[in-house]
């Protein structure tokens, strides 16, 4: 990889639509809803000019959602059984469709799903979804398989609890009934529509997504899915080869051959054939979904058959337990994992004012053998917007963190629609609860919807302060996607100024990136009221890495253009620092 990667995670449904109303629960006549077609040729050109690689279109696979699409041979969902109005993109219903209310012509969906691939590639940006492997709608139904497909729960023994080519567990001879409802709750809030009063019978109930064995789910379990099997009894045993403990170092082809000698459960071979299509359309890589809940072996399986179709394929990962990050990676063939524990949470305490920067370096150096797998990121549909007053409420508090995240490692960084104009995700849109943009029910993004500006990508309605965090965004980005040091070596400086330097403090952080053409100084203040001044030293050993000799050398910031300089006496390095509060310097040595 010569180049960094830099993913703009969209929530499609979301992007294009110019709907303000924004009534809790409301429906997609009241709310409105984006397409496919919002991605226009002037749209993606403009989220690649942010300096982004790849876009995350997410919500993609056919899920449940309420909506009557009936005369598409769609069936109608029990709304007990979907959360929010517009659904859950992590309960697929169709694996080889897509989601109609993305489409204008919902029988089309398919094809205009295609057509937004093409544009995407024209444009120069490469198409990741989602696949989802822990758990499926708890009303799967396939309406256009491919020939030979059979949907997931077709010819399973429904009369046992478990069967190694089953693909649900069972709890046999009970009905599944949803959840008791508390704290005020009502689907829909109340307002359930004629075409919905459909109850869904479930006889003998699943297990639900998220381990629950009862027939009667708990609201806080995932009740709107059932648990896929991969071979994985009750009790915890494996139906499956166990990889040899050497694999980790194995390449994918390897791993692929290992796998075509064995026989392995049926829901591996549905889902790698789920994959293989998406692929055969022209789909790029996929993000999985809470990929720790799936045994290594099936990625293993998964991921080499992925390889061997298209080498270049981007896979990435939710794994949430860092013990488990070398597995999945080198076992499990995932080329990225989210990097949430310790370096996005240690950022969130940073960014909130009580965390220390000391605690960043430390975590880097922990993974410097598997840095370049893990994928940075500020937001995403997961977690909470910046610019809400449960997370920081204020968009700017973000700028330093954003140049840390995307310049301290080869890895790839994520950014979230709407983060780089400041949306603070105010809405009460119905199921969930603000501070973290609906991914449930139909509304609209404000922010980033002035951004839009009646779908001419302009800015045209953005206020100045949304119209500058965007180009801070853009500079960063581009910069990040053309440095051939950021694909270089790292090493912090950071402890060696807060043992000698005055006045440098643990809401500084320092580092320095390299190659052979490019030498990076790295600092950002993530303090939001104070400035600080201070001579930054770089070791004299690092000096010598540089071949650089006493004497003073140029330095251009990156960013916005500044002119500091490198004074080296007695072989250590000085810059002299003035930083503004939530300033960050990216200074490039000028030869």
């Amino acid at each position: 990889m010569n180049s960094k990667i830099v993913i703009y995670h969209v929530f499609t449904r979301l992007f294009g639509n110019t709907n303000t109303n924004n009534k809790p629960w409301g429906t997609i006549e009241e709310n409105g809803v984006g397409k496919f077609a919002d991605f226009t040729k002037k749209a993606l050109s403009e989220i690649k000019d942010l300096g982004i690689t790849h876009i995350w279109y997410t919500g993609i696979p056919h899920h449940a959602v309420i909506n009557d699409y009936t005369e598409y041979g769609i069936s109608n969902d029990d709304p007990t059984v979907v959360k929010g109005r517009a659904g859950s993109p992590y309960a697929v219903k169709d694996y080889y469709n897509v989601n109609p209310d993305l489409a204008k012509d919902p029988s089309k969906r398919l094809t205009e799903f295609k057509s937004l691939i093409n544009r995407t590639h024209k444009t120069g940006l490469k198409v990741i979804i989602d696949i989802v492997p822990n758990h499926v709608a708890r009303k799967y139904e396939g309406k256009t398989n491919p020939k030979g497909v059979s949907d997931f729960g077709f010819g399973d023994d429904t009369s046992v609890e478990y069967q190694k080519d089953n693909n649900f567990y069972y709890i046999p001879n009970t009905e599944f009934q949803h959840p008791v409802w508390r704290d005020g709750y009502t689907p829909l809030g109340g307002d359930i529509p004629e075409f919905a009063n459909t109850k869904l019978v479930e006889i003998p109930a699943k297990w639900t997504g998220n381990g629950s064995r009862s027939p009667q789910p708990d609201m806080n379990d995932w009740y709107e899915t059932v648990r896929i099997n991969y071979g994985v009894r009750p009790d915890g045993g494996l139906d499956f080869d166990m990889l040899p403990n050497d694999f980790g170092e194995k390449d994918y082809m390897e791993h692929f051959n290992y796998w075509k000698k064995r026989v392995v459960p049926s829901s591996w071979r549905k889902f790698r054939d789920v994959a293989l299509y998406w692929l055969e359309m022209g789909v790029d890589g996929f993000r999985y979904d809470m990929a720790e809940m799936v045994p290594v072996e099936f990625w293993s399986f998964m991921n080499s058959s992925i390889k061997m179709k298209n080498p270049d394929a981007f896979i990435m990962a939710e794994v949430y337990n860092p013990d488990l990050y070398r597995t999945y990676i080198h076992k499990g063939k995932m080329d990225y994992l989210y990097d949430k524990v310790d370096f996005y949470d240690g950022l969130k305490h940073i960014m909130k004012g009580y965390g220390w920067s000391d605690h960043l370096p430390v975590v880097q150096n922990g993974l410097q053998d598997i840095e370049h797998h893990m994928l940075h990121f500020l937001e995403n549909h997961d977690e909470q917007r910046i610019a809400s007053p449960e997370f920081v409420g204020n968009a700017e508090i973000g700028r330093p963190a954003m140049v840390v995240s995307a310049t301290i490692s080869t890895s790839p960084t994520m950014i979230y629609f709407g983060q780089e104009v400041g949306e603070p995700a105010a809405e009460n849109a119905g199921f969930g609860s603000p501070s973290r943009t609906s991914i449930f029910d139909y509304i609209g993004v404000p922010h980033h919807q002035r951004w839009v500006n009646n779908k001419k990508y302009d800015g045209g309605q953005s206020t100045p302060q949304e119209t500058e965090l965007r180009d801070f965004y853009k500079r960063l980005l581009n910069f990040t996607i053309s440095s051939e040091a950021l694909m270089g070596a790292y090493r912090e400086i950071h402890f060696y100024n807060k043992e000698i330097t005055e006045n440098y403090n643990h809401r500084v952080l320092s580092y320095v990136r390299w190659s052979d053409n490019q030498k990076l100084i790295i600092v950002s203040n993530f303090d939001a009221n104070d400035h600080f001044s201070f001579d930054l030293k770089l070791p004299v050993d690092l000096m010598k890495n540089w071949k650089l000799k006493e004497g003073t050398y140029a330095l251009q910031d990156a960013l916005y253009g500044h002119s500091n300089s490198l004074r080296i006496e007695n072989g250590e390095g000085h810059v002299a620092i003035s930083l503004n509060p939530l300033e960050s310097f990216i200074f490039e040595l000028k030869f």
